[in-house]
């Protein structure tokens, strides 16, 4: 069964900290078995809080998915991405 996780960017804080987050995520996915699905289209918010990005991954188990999150090259990308926005981050299985 896939799993995905979807990026929700809430708030930016730090523009350049984010920038940095988009030139280290390319070597966080390389060679690992995930799917881009959909990245910063225009959005359209129905319910909740304004969205300002969303990102969708597909991987093909949960483990891959933390696998991904939790490696060395993706927790460098990312506390980059933590300090330059506010984002909520779900994983959840496909159906």
């Amino acid at each position: 069964m896939p799993y995905y996780i979807i990026f929700i960017k809430e708030r930016v804080k730090d523009e350049t900290e984010i920038e940095q987050y988009k030139k280290l995520v390319p070597a966080a996915a390389a060679g690992r078995n995930m799917k881009k699905l959909a990245a910063y289209g225009e959005i359209e918010t129905l319910e909740g809080a304004e969205a300002l990005g969303t990102v969708l991954l597909e991987f093909p188990t949960r483990q891959e998915a933390l696998a991904w999150y939790n490696s060395d090259e993706y927790r460098k990308a990312r506390a980059h991405r933590f300090l330059g926005a506010d984002y909520r981050v779900i994983m959840f299985e496909g159906a």
